[in-house]
């Protein structure tokens, strides 16, 4: 969610364990106290790949589990960048048939990983590491081609003789490995799956495979080849010089002398003329710092200290996180200042309209704030962040029903948790009691708690006015999610 912005609806929390050095590529790292125990193998050399429908229902799975486990940003200008940079990637691949959905995890470790189905999550902790979005780029490329050359097969087998939940559980803890190994072993142990380990295991060869791909998908998409071999070689020199504090990255992916040269080979094979770095990814490294970090005032003092001393690297990026950080401190007047300054550089910037706005709105402001995010959706009406934070502004100016207007449409494109969440906050406002415990059984069952989702839609099913047709349409969700509630009983 929003720091301190959106407007907060009861919920469940999602337990914020973090991913501990064993993400995505990582199952090659992977070890459990219980792996000694033999016990049946799932999968096998000749096991037959799912279905896509079969893979598409693992990965949602696999999704709802990692959200229970980790703290994935709900934070609409992270994930327009994530998505805009990973699918710039995939379009200049050969892969463009592939769904892929990528997301941002908020912890400071620098990992990445993926799942089934071509989810893939980046940890903020990596973002805020790389030098430029070309490494940034390498990384999510690699991660690609894990996906594209079908190195997860192997957990695709283990569905296949397993129901959804379990089999969504197991992947999860595995490509997870979440610091309570006891966690894992749960999961793994209480489906009879051992051995699973070395069925998951990333091997040499995915590395080098998945470097390779990555590298021309990289090439392809006009970001430096030379990024992978270098951001590779940053990690493994902090390795060195602190033995204690490997960056999970290097756990997940494990690199070698050789595979740093053969990486740096392949890399001056490619003429390559870099480009600038975007200016949102900057933005987006700045918004990132402001909102893992737990102390503003103390922020607020290291921002004042830079911009004195010159010590930055992108100026804009540098005010952009310093007015952030004033407005996490209420400090409104001196983060307009800055603002101000930085609009007059740069009038069209969309980051800036949003946190002009929303100072505004956290000053209690609201009509000017909602000017600006209405001016600004007139100059971009498909924008998907202006339009969240302009429902979000309307609903706490208790205009529930234009907020809905924006919202539904949306949710009808590309559902997603954050608008059922918003929509769900209008619709009650709205005194639309049945449609908001529709949209709240949406919420939680995206987040993985189904009985909640069931206990809401079983409130909806309560309203006296339902035409024959919504009461169907209701009861018909209802019976699938006590199908998958039952499932996950017997997991």
């Amino acid at each position: 969610m929003f720091k301190g912005s959106l407007a907060s609806i009861t919920m469940f929390k999602s337990k914020k364990i973090l991913i501990s050095g064993l993400g995505l590529l990582c199952w090659s790292a992977l070890t459990f106290a219980a792996s000694d125990i033999e016990l049946p193998t799932i999968g096998s050399e000749a096991s037959t790949r799912l279905s896509a429908t079969e893979e598409k229902h693992l990965g949602e799975a696999f999704m709802r589990q990692v959200r229970q486990e980790l703290n994935v940003f709900a934070e609409p200008e992270i994930d327009d960048y994530i998505w805009s940079l990973g699918y710039k990637l995939v379009s200049n691949s050969d892969y463009k048939a592939q769904n892929f959905h990528f997301f941002v995890v908020n912890d400071k470790r620098i990992n990445a990983f993926a799942g089934p189905a071509g989810y893939i999550g980046v940890n903020a902790g990596l973002i805020l590491a790389a030098d430029n979005e070309s490494e940034l780029a390498a990384v999510v490329a690699h991660e690609i081609a894990h996906v594209s050359q079908h190195h997860l097969d192997r957990a695709f087998d283990a569905a296949d003789k397993m129901s959804l939940p379990t089999a969504a559980a197991i992947v999860t803890a595995i490509i997870l490995g979440t610091q309570n190994v006891n966690l894992a072993e749960a999961a793994i142990a209480a489906t009879l799956a051992a051995n699973i380990q070395s069925q998951l295991n990333f091997t040499r060869t995915h590395e080098i495979e998945a470097d390779h791909v990555g590298m021309q998908i990289l090439a392809a998409s006009k970001f430096s080849p030379h990024a992978m071999p270098r951001f590779f070689e940053r990690l493994q020199a902090q390795d060195r010089l602190y033995d204690n504090q490997v960056p999970d990255f290097l756990r997940t992916h494990p690199v070698t002398v050789n595979r740093i040269a053969e990486s740096r080979d392949r890399a001056r094979k490619y003429e390559f003329q870099p480009k600038p770095d975007s200016n949102i990814f900057h933005l987006i490294k700045a918004k990132l710092r402001v909102l893992t970090d737990d102390n503003p005032s103390d922020l607020i003092k290291r921002y004042e200290a830079e911009l004195k001393e010159g010590s930055y690297r992108h100026r804009p990026a540098e005010l952009y996180g310093y007015a952030m950080a004033l407005l996490d401190n209420r400090q409104y007047d001196k983060a307009r200042k800055i603002l101000d300054q930085l609009i007059r550089e740069d009038r069209e910037r969309i980051s800036y309209l949003i946190l002009k706005g929303r100072i505004e709105m956290a000053a209690g402001n609201h009509k000017t704030g909602l000017e600006i995010f209405h001016e600004g959706l007139m100059l971009n009406p498909s924008n998907t962040s202006l339009s969240i934070y302009y429902s979000d502004g309307l609903i706490r100016d208790q205009q529930p029903q234009a907020a809905i207007d924006i919202l539904q449409p949306m949710i009808n494109r590309q559902p997603s948790a954050l608008l059922y969440q918003l929509l769900a906050k209008a619709q009650g406002d709205a005194k639309l009691e049945s449609a908001a415990h529709q949209s709240l059984a949406e919420y939680y069952y995206i987040f993985g708690y189904t009985h909640a989702a069931i206990e809401h839609l079983q409130l909806a099913l309560e309203d006296k006015n339902l035409s024959t047709r919504d009461r169907q349409r209701i009861e018909n969700r209802l019976d699938a999610l006590k199908g998958i509630a039952l499932l996950e009983k017997q997991q």
